[in-house]
C-alpha cells in the first residue's frame, strides 16, 4: 500500500460565529465561511481525511512540502513521515507550521485506522473508553445575556453543571478588544461568581490568555487558591520560562498548567517539566504538530508523575485523551449561551464529541479518528 494522492478540497458552509479584531470567536449572525477537507489516498483506495483551516492546507504548501514526502510512501510509518516533514520546517521560511504538520498527521492516522479497521485511540493505547469533559467557555463579550458580566458567567456555569451535566468548568475571561481588558480584578470577579453559582465541589479552571505581569499573575493565582480552583494556564508570556518557574514556586495550592501556545513541540514541554515551570503539562494536536508529538508530551509527563492536559476539542485531541492514563478531562467547547454546541455543522452527520447527560464523552469504536463527515455535502459545496 502506497500513498497515491494528497489533496485539499475547499468547501462552503454556514457559521454562526464571528471573529473580533484579535481573532477571538463570538456568537454572530449566520454567514458563509470556508473550510477544507484534507485527503490522503492510497493506491488501493484507502483514505484518511480531516477537516482543516483553508490556510493550513493551501495548494502551494501541499505541492512544495507535503507531496514530495508523502507520495509513494508507506502510510503505515507515521513516525518516519512526521520526522521527514518536521525536518523541512527549518528551511521552509516559516511556511511549514505546526498546524500544517498537524493536519497531515491527523489525516495519516485516520488513514491508518481505516487500513487496520481500528479506531485511532485504540491504536495509540486505548486507556479510556469514556472520559469526563469540562465545559470550556468562549471569552467574554459585550452581548446582553451573553458573557458580558461576572453574573453572566455565573448563570451560564450553573446551567452547564445543573442542566447539561458538566462536572467541571473552565473560564476564558475578557480579552482585547473588549474595553478595559485585560483586567485581573474582572477575571477574579467572574471566577468568584462561577464558584458561588456552582458550589464548592465542582472543579474550576481559568485560562486568562493574557500577558499579565508577575505581580498581577501572582495576585490572581492567590485569589484562585482561595476559591479552590484546580488550575490556571497561560496568564503570562510563555517564552519567559523563568517567570513560570517563579510563579509555580509561589502557588502551592493552585496548579500551573503549561505551556499551551509556546513553540517547540514536546522538546519545549520537556524543558518546562524538568525545570519546574509548571505542575501539569499542556499539549494539543494543533499546538505541537499532530498526534505523534502530543503522545510524546503525554509520555514524558507520565515520566515526571505529572498529568498531561490536552488543549482543545476535536477528533485528534479526543484520540490522545482516550489513549493516555495521565489526563484529567477532555476540553469541550468553546461554549456560549447563544451557541448550540451539540448541533452538527453542515459537513457533519454527528459532532465528534457527543456527550451524555452525566458529562461523559464516549470514544467511538469505528475505524479512524471517529469523525462522521457528510462527504455528500462537502462534494456539493466545493469552491
Amino acid at each position: 500500500m502506497k500513498i497515491e494522492q494528497v489533496r485539499a478540497k475547499v468547501f462552503r458552509h454556514r457559521t454562526n460565529q464571528v471573529r473580533d479584531t484579535d481573532g477571538h470567536a463570538h456568537p454572530g449572525p449566520e454567514s458563509e465561511t470556508r473550510s477544507a477537507l484534507l485527503e490522503i489516498i492510497c493506491d488501493d483506495g484507502t483514505a484518511g481525511r480531516v477537516i482543516a483551516s483553508t490556510g493550513d492546507v493551501e495548494e502551494p504548501l501541499l505541492e512544495r512540502f507535503i507531496r514530495p514526502v508523502l507520495l509513494g510512501a508507506d502510510p503505515m510509518r507515521p513516525e518516519a513521515l512526521w520526522q521527514a516533514l518536521y525536518k523541512w520546517q527549518r528551511g521552509s521560511g516559516m511556511k511549514l507550521t505546526d498546524r500544517v504538520l498537524c493536519a497531515v498527521d491527523l489525516a495519516l492516522w485516520d488513514l491508518i485506522g481505516h487500513a487496520t479497521g481500528q479506531p485511532v485511540w485504540k491504536l495509540l493505547g486505548g486507556y479510556h473508553d469514556k472520559i469526563l469533559a469540562y465545559g470550556s467557555t468562549m471569552c467574554g463579550d459585550d452581548l446582553e445575556g451573553g458573557l458580558a458580566t461576572p453574573e453572566d458567567y455565573g448563570r451560564f456555569a450553573e446551567w452547564m453543571v445543573n442542566e447539561r451535566g458538566y462536572k467541571a468548568v473552565k473560564l476564558h475571561g475578557w480579552m482585547p478588544p473588549i474595553p478595559g481588558a485585560p483586567d485581573v480584578k474582572k477575571d477574579y470577579a467572574a471566577c468568584a461568581a462561577v464558584r458561588e453559582a456552582v458550589g464548592p465541589d465542582i472543579p474550576l479552571m481559568l485560562d486568562p490568555n493574557h500577558w499579565y505581569s508577575r505581580a498581577d499573575s501572582l495576585w490572581l493565582c492567590q485569589r484562585l487558591e482561595e476559591l479552590g480552583y484546580l488550575w490556571i494556564e497561560e496568564m503570562m508570556e510563555e517564552a519567559s520560562l523563568s517567570s513560570y518557574q517563579w510563579l509555580t514556586a509561589r502557588t502551592p495550592r493552585l496548579n500551573i498548567l503549561g505551556p499551551e501556545s509556546m513553540t517547540g513541540k514536546h522538546w519545549t514541554r520537556a524543558e518546562w517539566a524538568a525545570k519546574g515551570a509548571c505542575d501539569m503539562l499542556r499539549t494539543g494536536v494543533w499546538d505541537v504538530g499532530g498526534i505523534s508529538p502530543a503522545m510524546k508530551t503525554a509520555k514524558l509527563a507520565e515520566s515526571f508523575h505529572m498529568s498531561c492536559e490536552v488543549h482543545g476539542t476535536g477528533a485528534g485531541n479526543m484520540a490522545v485523551v482516550a489513549a493516555i492514563p495521565n489526563t484529567t478531562y477532555y476540553e469541550r467547547g468553546l461554549l456560549h449561551p447563544f451557541i448550540d454546541y451539540d448541533e452538527p455543522r453542515d459537513y457533519q452527520h454527528r459532532i465528534d464529541d457527543e456527550m451524555d447527560g452525566e458529562g461523559y464523552v464516549h470514544f467511538r469504536d469505528t475505524p479512524g479518528l471517529g469523525q462522521d463527515l457528510n462527504l455528500d455535502y462537502i462534494g456539493a459545496n466545493l469552491v
